[in-house]
């Protein structure tokens, strides 16, 4: 938890009011790929792209440091 919290991510695994469901989570992992720092995945046949900074945006946590664990 104190890494979690530390990192600023630490509401995005407590709240129950964020997140989705577990077969669309499920589904999206299954499908991930990642290649040049852009990650890509499909869920309920929707097409998605993204980078490491648009995704803390959408999840509203911050991403210095991700390029640590990739």
């Amino acid at each position: 938890m104190d890494n979690l919290r530390a990192q600023g991510w630490l509401e995005l695994f407590t709240n129950t009011q964020l997140g989705c469901s577990q077969p669309d989570l499920a589904e999206f992992y299954a499908n991930i790929s990642i290649s040049e720092e852009i990650m890509t995945s499909t869920v309920n046949g929707v097409h998605i792209e993204f980078d490491a900074h648009t995704l803390g945006n959408i999840l509203r946590v911050p991403t210095k440091g991700f390029n640590l664990y990739v």
